[in-house]
């Protein structure tokens, strides 16, 4: 799936080296404001257990997981929205992505400068939020008028969209973010044309110190930023950057040994890859042959159609049905061949819903 999710936040937060660690990628990291101007992109790897798990009843050369565009946008500062910093940038790259993970600084370390000159997360969240709002707040003007003007012609259906986008911008200039009100599908569908920043989901990444990582001992800032997630219901993902860009740079055997050394059974960014794979409303379905088992992204609610079209777009027009079954299943029959005596092999149209986990095998015509 072509959905990418965009990294932001303040000047030196962590977020070119959280990129690096997630994307193994080569991004600028230097301990000064705006080291980051041209947004950079990369992909990363989504853990699934469920993959060895299939593994371990197949034969097949490789295995692919599904993956993730992320792209490393740069800081943003107060007075953004009126073009401060590379404000007008930033908010023009935000605008092209999916959804947001903001990355917040939650660590002391008196050799990386603030831009504000102290740490304060719940003061840095704020500062992120008004600037997205205000940028909203102009564009959901500009929709107002654009939307009034034709709503002139008297037409109920204009009309009502008027109503609609002036709901809309007052709520945002009461720093309500789009995300937040309670709209239906058909009303989310008609703001859509406005492109909208708070209406992408969000989530926050706390860049904490290394002893942030046990709930035993995590720090004022820590909290302070879950409890505001809470009020927003929005996630919050402790991550220690630096230790992520630590373990990326360990062989397999050796990441292994350091997670356990510090009490931690996975990466962080294991964690966070997964709840961005969710923020963005992604499923996994898998296929397989001899040559390779495969995780494909598919947005939840997508038809078995679809999902073809997401290996070739030929699949997706083409296609006459698929024959579908779950790891479960899988497991406990222990072979595609078990499965289709036992008659445990669903044949699905094309009105057919993927589910999330499912094993598909398309059958179309050229």
């Amino acid at each position: 799936m072509a959905l990418s999710a965009g990294i932001i936040g303040l000047p030196n937060v962590g977020k070119s080296t959280l990129f690096n660690a997630l994307c193994s990628g080569k991004a600028a990291v230097e301990n000064y404001p705006f080291c980051t101007i041209d947004p950079n992109h990369g992909v990363v790897a989504v853990p699934d257990d469920r993959l060895a798990r299939i593994a371990a009843h197949i034969t097949t050369q490789k295995v692919v997981p599904a993956f993730l565009e992320l792209i490393d946008i740069a800081g943003l500062v107060k007075g953004a929205s009126n073009g401060a910093g590379l404000g007008n940038q930033f908010l023009g790259h935000i605008k092209d992505v999916d959804a947001v993970v903001q990355v917040v600084r939650c660590f002391e370390e008196g050799d990386v400068v603030h831009v504000d000159g102290s740490v304060d997360p719940l003061r840095d969240v704020s500062t992120v939020e008004t600037e997205l709002l205000l940028k909203d707040l102009e564009t959901a003007e500009k929709g107002v008028e654009r939307v009034g003007k034709i709503a002139k012609s008297g037409e109920k259906e204009h009309k009502e969209k008027l109503v609609l986008f002036e709901k809309v911008r007052d709520a945002i200039s009461r720093g309500v973010p789009a995300r937040a009100l309670p709209l239906d599908p058909e009303s989310l569908a008609a703001i859509a044309e406005m492109h909208l920043i708070t209406a992408k989901p969000m989530l926050y990444v706390a860049n904490v110190a290394e002893s942030d990582l046990s709930p035993a001992s995590e720090s004022a800032h820590l909290k302070a930023l879950r409890k505001h997630a809470e009020k927003q219901a929005m996630v919050c993902i402790p991550i220690c950057a630096k230790i992520e860009a630590e373990l990326n740079e360990l062989s397999e055997s050796e990441r292994s040994e350091f997670l356990a050394s510090l009490g931690l059974r996975e990466s962080g960014l294991a964690t966070l890859a997964r709840a961005i794979y969710k923020l963005l409303g992604l499923i996994s379905f898998f296929t397989f042959n001899e040559k390779e088992l495969h995780a494909w992204n598919l947005c939840a609610g997508a038809t078995a159609p679809q999902a073809a079209g997401t290996i070739h777009s030929d699949f997706e027009k083409g296609f006459v049905k698929a024959d579908v079954y779950t790891v479960e299943e899988l497991e406990r029959y222990t072979s595609e061949h078990a499965l289709r005596t036992a008659g445990r092999i669903r044949s699905e149209g094309k009105d057919y819903i993927v589910k999330d986990g499912e094993i598909l095998f398309f059958k179309f015509t050229t």
